[in-house]
């Protein structure tokens, strides 16, 4: 596979970190919603915190990707496909950076802190303190959550289907075996 049809070193090393920590602030926040036991706080303070890094992680991702585009996608694919795939990256990267977001602004509309690792370092609030905000930003980041959590699935379905059936570079793209690295 040549150079032009994978994607950068630090593209792939970063799609697949926050791959992982996607994938954990997902199943983290669904562990939260249905526990009160002992590990609260803990899984808590780990889901703000992974929050705040998939949201600096997500920037530093956008600019990387605008230093280092993408691969073209091949070019038999069908225009249908090419767009819903444009699209769904799309889609991602703003959930990347609108669910940590709205996460903060929840915390700060409910007047809780936000604290990064731990108490040592506070995030300042970012919306007034407001009750009814808290409560609507709450409903709005369960909804997120879902969307992303039902965007994840149809991209490790395409990525599947892309290496499973179809057998194109797609999937190769993004895996250590995309060949040479681009630096």
């Amino acid at each position: 596979m040549s150079c032009e049809k994978s994607f950068s070193l630090p593209s792939r090393v970063l799609h697949w970190l926050m791959a992982v920590m996607i994938l954990a602030m997902l199943f983290i926040g669904v562990f939260l919603a249905s526990t009160v036991g002992p590990d609260y706080n803990w899984l808590l303070t780990l889901h703000r915190s992974l929050g705040i890094a998939v949201l600096v992680l997500a920037l530093v991702r956008l600019a990387n990707r605008f230093c280092f585009p993408p691969p073209p996608l091949p070019d038999e694919l069908p225009p249908i496909i090419k767009t819903g795939a444009r699209a769904s990256h799309i889609l991602l990267y703003a959930l990347m950076i609108a669910m940590p977001l709205v996460g903060w602004g929840m915390l700060s509309a409910g007047g809780y802190p936000v604290p990064l690792w731990g108490q040592s370092v506070l995030l300042p609030s970012i919306l007034p303190h407001d009750p009814a905000l808290w409560a609507w930003l709450r409903s709005a980041h369960t909804l997120l959550a879902f969307l992303l959590f039902g965007l994840v699935l149809l991209h490790i379905g395409a990525a599947l289907f892309h290496g499973l059936i179809r057998r194109d570079s797609v999937l190769q793209s993004m895996t250590w075996q995309a060949g040479h690295d681009r630096k």
